[in-house]
């Protein structure tokens, strides 16, 4: 086989390539042997047609698609490994030439990952922060705390507040018809959540148990269903219930209740230690993420849309499996939130972009630097993932060789390394 390639465009290359005669002639008698079980001809038994019958009533050219297929997966991917290119994105493939006793000729449009020219990246000066913690900030943790721990209190008179918890009947109609998901029962609602479309739940604050409210919104301009985008639209609420939380008081007790200690002021004192521990560990992330900002800027790298395009993908998977944890779905969400996939991958788009950037310009530093994984180190880093979801080595291990997923361990390592080199390496100032 021979394989060359030119550069013809940034990020995009053109591979030819040219398999022998004597693989196209191996491939059309696989073709043959699919195709023919699939044949019938009078006189001969299903499959049992000879090639020489085949090729005269059906053409040679019959089998050339299939052929094909037979040739191109391993001759693609025998030619990219030896011209060590990195594709992004799957290639565009020309078949220019395919015939019996002839070579197999096609090329390939394939978009590589591309050139980083790094700038600086040694004794990038990052600010310093701050990790002390306030008084304000230990203020709002137990004010959170109050509210997580908090009694929800049935509410028998008065008007429904802010925060609190309502069960409600909603009717929607848009041009005086109703319509569709616009209607439900005894839908729980907490006011504040910020869950329905904006302006709704303002409205609903106010009423009374046993109040029937007519509610005017205006639908968002890029809302999921395109015939309710933009649109003004009444609900007829009713509200049936309502709870509202009753704080605890930060007290002994309270101390009792949350934690192992005896007293309050015991509890506050290991709740400021844990909280300056993780001031301390946000202010490392922060030293991490400027440092690595600062050697991306310094860089020059042009990025092939299908990357950013594929980590679009990851992350709107990812947002989904989180969403399902919580019980909900990306069909729901859009309901709610009032937006599209589309709204939500360009929100995503620009720290897609960030994210690939970022680890193309730490790749090119940790290949600058030699920067190699050992097995030690990956033998590491799964006993570290071992503890932290209580899986035995061996399971997980197993699990990633299946998944074809142990490179993914090896470059995560690679990636935590480069980045405290550049830690390591950096300047602090105030």
């Amino acid at each position: 086989m021979k394989a060359t390639w030119e550069k013809v465009d940034t990020n995009l290359v053109s591979l030819e390539v040219e398999v022998d005669a004597e693989k196209v002639a191996t491939a059309l008698d696989q073709a043959f042997k699919k195709v023919v079980k699939e044949v019938n001809v009078p006189g001969f038994r299903k499959g049992k047609i000879p090639r020489s019958l085949f090729e005269s009533r059906f053409g040679v050219e019959s089998l050339y698609q299939d052929a094909i297929d037979i040739l191109l997966p391993e001759a693609y991917t025998q030619a990219i490994q030896e011209n060590e290119l990195q594709p992004v994105d799957r290639p565009e493939i020309d078949v220019t030439q395919i015939a019996k006793g002839q070579t197999f000729k096609f090329t390939a449009k394939v978009t590589v990952k591309p050139e980083v020219k790094l700038g600086e990246y040694k004794g990038l000066e990052i600010k310093e922060g701050s990790a002390e913690v306030s008084e304000e900030d230990i203020a709002k943790e137990l004010e959170s705390l109050q509210q997580r721990h908090a009694e929800l209190n049935v509410v028998e008179e008065g008007a429904v507040q802010n925060g609190d918890t309502t069960i409600i009947d909603f009717d929607g109609y848009v041009d005086g018809e109703q319509f569709e998901g616009g209607y439900s029962e005894r839908y729980s609602l907490e006011l504040g959540s910020g869950s329905f479309i904006p302006g709704f739940e303002e409205q609903v604050v106010g009423m009374e148990l046993g109040e029937m409210k007519d509610v005017t919104v205006t639908f968002p301009e890029e809302y999921h269903a395109p015939e309710l985008a933009g649109k003004d639209a009444i609900f007829k609420v009713k509200l049936h219930e309502m709870k509202r939380k009753t704080l605890p008081a930060l007290d002994d007790e309270f101390a009792k209740d949350v934690s192992e200690f005896d007293t309050f002021e015991e509890y506050k004192a290991d709740l400021v230690a844990k909280m300056q521990e993780n001031k301390q560990k946000e202010v490392e992330q922060e030293r991490e993420v400027a440092v690595v900002e600062a050697a991306t800027a310094a860089a020059e790298v042009e990025i092939p849309t299908a990357m950013v395009d594929s980590e679009t993908d990851f992350m709107l998977q990812d947002f989904e499996n989180r969403l399902r944890m919580q019980g909900m779905n990306l069909d729901l969400y859009y309901q709610f939130s009032g937006q599209s996939e589309q709204v939500l991958r360009d929100q995503m788009r620009a720290d897609a972009e960030r994210r690939v950037r970022n680890n193309l310009v730490l790749d090119a530093i940790a290949k600058a630097e030699g920067f190699e994984v050992t097995d030690e180190e990956v033998e590491t880093e799964l006993n570290r993932l071992s503890e932290l979801h209580n899986r035995p080595v061996a399971e997980l291990r197993e699990i990633f060789e299946r998944n074809g997923n142990m490179e993914n361990i090896s470059e995560d390592v690679l990636l935590r390394k480069t980045i405290a080199f550049l830690v390591e390496n950096s300047k602090i100032v105030a």
